[in-house]
């Protein structure tokens, strides 16, 4: 059989965890449109999920939907059996959700309860999930790929709390991936992206002057969308990077180089 073109996931499956708003959603309508049939997952916006199920069905792919509490260890060892039954296989995994402590009850949380937070559902669900998708992913006879997501600070560092908490979390879900990659290959791949800053609900509670200064910051003077951050993970997904394992792909418009 021919290989699809790169950059094609026609006859793939690929599962997207915390896809019913922003860059989650946008990764799993990017990977509908290149083909690829989709579980999304959830925690509290079932709403959101399924509008987005439905937009996956409009264009024309199987799509299912499936609760998950990273912060559970028996709902993430849930996850793949269920992804499974849902869509037969999965080619591609990727570990898109994360807390939010910036927004919402989140923004409310004591410093403590902020880092506990981050640590048991970024970094402690991501390494959960990882370890479950290496291994259904490594007894296909095709392999797959993970896709982790980090952040471009954590490589440079800034200045505040809350990015003290995040690169320490987001460092430690790009330093695990490597570990990961190099245990699990040559059958899985293992990649990471690291976003930097992204018009999500964060972005529209910002003061317009951090705003402007976040987005004049960056070379290419804008904000990054969802959709780049998707389409840097369908590159990854896709038969164009088959020979990229442990890599880290910064998608921040070049404010981290």
């Amino acid at each position: 059989m021919t290989e699809p073109p790169a950059g094609s996931l026609t006859g793939r499956a690929m599962l997207v965890t915390g896809a019913s708003s922003g860059i989650g959603r946008a990764i799993a309508l990017a990977a509908a449109r290149a083909g690829a049939d989709v579980v999304l997952t959830y925690r509290h916006n079932e709403r959101g999920a399924r509008e987005v199920e439905r937009e996956l069905r409009s264009l024309g792919r199987r799509a299912a939907v499936i609760r998950l509490d990273l912060s559970d260890s028996q709902s993430v060892a849930d996850l793949g059996p269920a992804a499974r039954a849902a869509l037969g296989r999965i080619d591609a995994w990727v570990n898109n959700a994360g807390a939010d402590i910036l927004t919402g009850d989140g923004a409310s949380l004591s410093q403590v309860e902020k880092l506990d937070r981050l640590i048991s559902v970024d970094l402690r669900g991501t390494m959960l999930a990882s370890w479950q998708a290496a291994g259904i992913l490594g007894a296909q006879e095709t392999g797959g790929v993970i896709i982790n997501m980090s952040w471009d600070h954590a490589l440079s560092g800034m200045e505040g709390v809350n990015p003290q908490m995040f690169a320490a979390v987001k460092g430690g879900i790009l330093a695990f991936s490597k570990s990961l990659a190099r245990s699990v290959g040559p059958r899985v791949r293992v990649n990471v992206i690291a976003p930097g800053w992204i018009e999500t609900s964060f972005a529209a509670s910002m003061d317009s002057g951090a705003h402007r200064a976040a987005a004049e910051s960056s070379p290419l003077k804008r904000w990054g969308t969802p959709e780049d951050v998707a389409a840097a993970v369908i590159f990854l997904a896709s038969p164009g990077a088959t020979f990229l394992t442990g890599q880290t792909m910064l998608v921040g418009g070049g404010v981290v180089m």
